[in-house]
This record gives structure tokens, sequence and C-alpha cells, in this order.
């Protein structure tokens, strides 16, 4: 294979970091993988991985080093102790952890203090999807440290995305992406929930909900382009319309003996915007609900 040479270490074996280092073994990679909890290693030895019996060694033995481990405190105790300190100098490390963007700027500051060219990641796929053609990654941080790292990070995700040179861009975008996947996946929770109580079948509904996804990124688009221009007129659903449609929802909840904490919640956000002013403007205007400094207080 090409990139039988090419050596690239992986930091933590959960279930997506194993799957990373699955995946460039099956790519041709040379991949070494160290673990607090070794055995967890037993499967990618078998498929050739050689496992690092410290995190330092593993870091000593590849000039690329992929960091998936909980959060960036524990990749930077990890990376921070005496033994990998001589390891550090000229080494090119890739994390691909949880973290904030401001973590990935204080990240960056100190891996130039410690001679490392540093890569901020995200990994926006199950650990099941990696390796795909479509599978997303965020990475930033300088061009120069990309364009080494883009072959390695393309064999574990084809939709391979550039955010910049602003370290903590991957971080912020994963952030916003992953908002708005909790807030559809919770909204669709409370769908199931109806469909339950109505006896109507729920893998139809998802089915249903896969058909109008295209439909949903379209709103998105337009929703965006009227917050950059700031022109929330001539509405198709303004956010008294959709303020209405939750009160409608919250009460077949009631009738239907389901939890409406979710539609509750979603009419109390909007109700604010209508008690500013704002009830006939597109539902886009509700950001300027999250742009005051009370907006935590709509949950109460």
């Amino acid at each position: 294979m090409s990139n039988y040479n090419e050596k690239v270490s992986i930091i933590g074996l959960g279930l997506m970091g194993s799957a990373l280092a699955g995946v460039l073994l099956r790519e041709g990679y040379r991949v070494t993988v160290w673990n607090r909890t070794p055995e967890k290693a037993d499967g990618l030895i078998k498929k050739g991985a050689l496992l690092a019996p410290s995190a330092a060694l593993a870091i000593g033995s590849s000039p690329t080093v992929i960091i998936c481990v909980a959060d960036y405190e524990a990749s930077r105790s990890l990376l921070s102790s005496k033994e990998t300190a001589p390891f550090l100098p000229g080494k090119t490390v890739i994390e691909l952890s949880t973290g904030t963007p401001q973590e990935a700027r204080d990240a960056q500051v100190w891996a130039k203090e410690h001679g490392i060219d540093y890569l901020d990641g995200a990994i926006m796929a199950t650990p099941s999807q990696m390796g795909r053609p479509e599978t997303l990654i965020l990475a930033s941080g300088p061009r120069s440290v990309f364009d080494k790292s883009e072959a390695v990070l393309k064999a574990l995700a084809g939709g391979l995305a550039f955010l910049g040179e602003a370290v903590g861009n991957a971080s912020a975008v994963d952030f916003a992406i992953l908002s708005f996947w909790f807030g559809g996946n919770i909204g669709f929770l409370h769908g199931v929930r109806i469909c339950e109580a109505e006896g109507f079948p729920v893998r139809d509904f998802a089915a249903m909900t896969r058909a109008i996804a295209p439909f949903a990124g379209e709103s998105n688009e337009k929703m965006a382009e009227r917050i950059f221009n700031e022109n929330y007129d001539d509405s198709e659903a303004s956010v008294r319309t959709c303020a209405a449609a939750l009160k409608m929802i919250a009460r077949h909840a009631s009738e239907a003996g389901i939890s409406s904490e979710f539609p509750d919640y979603a009419y109390r956000f909007l109700e604010r915007g209508m008690d500013a002013g704002f009830g006939e403007e597109d539902l886009a205007a509700a950001i300027k609900i999250m742009r005051t400094s009370s907006a935590a207080t709509t949950a109460g």
C-alpha cells in the first residue's frame, strides 16, 4: 500500500480512538497505539498495530501524533509529563479530543513553546462512520501544519474541512453543529412521544424526518442570510406563528399525558421575543433573544 511507510501514533483507545487506529491500519499506515488500559489494544495488535508501553514512547515512535482522549485536560496531562518532554520537539500533534475554542488557543500556545506543530480538530461522526468518503472532520490551525497532515486526516474522513488558521474554529463549529444536533434530537424524541401517544409508527415518522432534511437545511441557510443582513421582515414563519404552534404542541402533550417540557421551554423562549416587540418578525429574529445577557434565564 502507498502509505505503508507512514508512521502515526494514536493516544487514547476509546471507541473513537480505536476506530481511528483501525482505519489507518486498513489504509496501510504503521500505527503505534497507547492507552491507560492496554487490553483495549488487543484487537488492533492483531491487525498490525504496535502497542507502546507508555504515552511518551508512543509519541516518540511517530512524527505524527493523534490524541483522542476525554478532554483537553487529559491530553495536556499526558503531553506535559516529564517522561514525554524529550520526545515533543518537532512532532506534529493533531488534537481530536473535545474542548472549547479557548482550550484550543491555549493548547496552541503551549505547543509552540514546546516546539510542537499543532493542529486542532473535531470529529463530526460516530466511530462506525470513520473512514468513509463523506465523513467529516473539521480542522483549524496553521495552513502549513494542515497541509502536511492532510493525507492522514483524509484517510480518516474523506469530507475533511479546513476552517482556517484561527485555531479555535474547529471547536467553535463543532459546538455550533452539536447545538443544532442536540436541539434537533430532543425535538425528535418529543416527536416520537407524540407518535407513540397517537399510535403512529415511529419508524415511519423517522423516515419522514429524513425526507424533509434537505428542506430543513434550506431553511437554516435562509435564516442565516436574514441574520447576516439583519432583515427579519416579510416572514413566512414569524416568531408569533411559531410560538402559537409550540403552544398547541404543549396542549397536545397535556391531552395525551406526555411530557410537555420541550414545547414549554421553546414557547417561553419565543414568548420573550413577543414581549420584546418582534413577534411579527421572522423566526430568525429570535437570535436577538440569544444576544441578550439575560438569555440564560429563559429556561426558568
